[in-house]
């Protein structure tokens, strides 16, 4: 069976996840996370990818790209094969290092960009590590002077200073993003995010809508992870109209 084709962000923002195959250990050591953040710079600067956030987790990662130019699958090629070519030949292993492709969303709004940003970055406190500050694998600590290939520009413009960002770090989200264990929702949970995100009372609202507003909102309840069957139930809309948009 063909893969099905990865949704554009229409805004060029990304929220990627790429894991070890098997719950595999991805970094055995600290020159194992440099090394990946090193060729992550690298091939980074090479496609014109920028990454706004990132966060190295023992078998996971996390990444927050901008990709106005359509390039972060030969981003994550490079970095993946790259990466496992050094982890293989360090630790005398063969075989695939990462488990298929890597997972990805898009984000289409300020209010979601946020949402991820923080999510990611608070991933070693969730899992109970450190404090999210504290976490010498990510890049909480690249507000004022970020690296070079580290982009700021947007998270600014949204935050603020310093003071402002350290507040918006300690704010809870309600909303949900894409984890790194996909998780099974029901239709409740499926109604609340249409409402949070669409700002809609009930999914049959969308048949109201025109055409290209309907299969924007459509766009952006499946990358928030609601189902086409879900979908079909609660929107009323015919399933071809939700697979094919």
């Amino acid at each position: 069976m063909a893969r099905a084709a990865r949704q554009l962000s229409e805004s060029g923002y990304m929220h990627l996840i790429v894991r070890g195959i098997g719950r595999q250990v991805l970094f055995e050591d600290r020159m194992d996370r440099v090394r990946y953040l090193s060729l992550l710079r690298r091939f980074s600067e090479e496609t014109g990818v920028s990454v706004c956030a990132y966060c190295l987790m023992e078998n996971h990662v996390h990444l927050l790209v901008y990709d106005p130019k359509g390039q972060t699958p030969l981003l994550m090629k490079k970095l993946g094969v790259c990466y496992a070519q050094h982890f293989n030949r360090k630790y005398d292993r063969v075989g695939h290092l990462f488990q298929d492709r890597y997972q990805s969303e898009a984000i289409e709004d300020d209010g979601y960009f946020l949402t991820v940003y923080r999510y990611i970055l608070n991933n070693p406190e969730k899992a109970g590590i450190c404090k999210a500050a504290d976490y010498e694998w990510s890049s909480y600590s690249q507000y004022d002077d970020p690296a070079a290939f580290i982009d700021r520009k947007l998270l600014r413009e949204l935050i603020g200073g310093t003071d402002a960002y350290e507040a918006f770090m300690r704010k809870e989200d309600e909303t949900e993003c894409m984890e790194f264990e996909p998780r099974r929702h029901d239709d409740e949970w499926a109604s609340s995010i249409i409402r949070k995100r669409l700002k809609l009372n009930s999914g049959t609202e969308l048949q109201s809508l025109d055409r290209d507003e309907r299969n924007a909102a459509l766009r952006t309840l499946k990358a928030a992870g609601i189902t086409v069957r879900q979908l079909e139930r609660l929107t009323g809309i015919n399933r071809g109209v939700i697979q094919r948009v």
